[in-house]
């Protein structure tokens, strides 16, 4: 394992002061942990960044990989029938492709956000006939689940070269 050296401690980020508002604090929160985990993932070397550090077979391009799949199928209605599957990038995708796609998903499911001005309404969906949970029970579903990875992410990324710190 690598020693974490001054060089490779980040600066941490305080959460963020958000407006007094339930909706804004919601997001404010969920696109802090957003962008933690993407910057967690974005700049880890190869091979490294895809190779399993646990033995649950763990790494941190499937985690974004896995969040980008629960941004879509939270907020946009994708149809997601094999979660585990998630959990890893295709061997072609580089750190680039995965980036950017939960970029895309998260862009997306900001601009469906923006849309919603009522926390109890159920998340506007493509198909109507499909069941959706309340937009409140979304963001906070969201903020659950990126943080709990983002935990993850922060002792792979240290494992991985030391890097601390979001």
């Amino acid at each position: 394992m690598p020693g974490t050296t001054r060089r490779n401690r980040r600066r941490d980020t305080p959460p963020p002061r958000t407006g007094s508002n339930e909706t804004e604090v919601l997001r404010g929160f969920l696109d802090y942990l957003r962008t933690s985990i993407a910057a967690k993932v974005a700049d880890a070397p190869e091979p490294q960044v895809r190779t399993a550090a646990v033995p649950s077979g763990t790494n941190l391009l499937g985690l974004l990989h896995h969040l980008t799949s629960v941004e879509r199928s939270t907020f946009l209605g994708d149809d997601v029938t094999d979660w585990q599957a998630t959990f890893h990038a295709a061997p072609a995708d580089s750190v680039t492709d995965v980036v950017g796609r939960h970029h895309d998903a998260v862009q997306r499911a900001n601009d469906v956000l923006d849309g919603c001005t009522d926390l109890g309404a159920p998340v506007p969906r493509p198909q109507p006939d499909r069941p959706a949970p309340s937009i409140r029970w979304a963001l906070t579903h969201m903020i659950e689940e990126t943080g709990r990875h983002a935990g993850h992410a922060d002792v792979l990324r240290e494992l991985i070269d030391g890097t601390t710190g979001r």
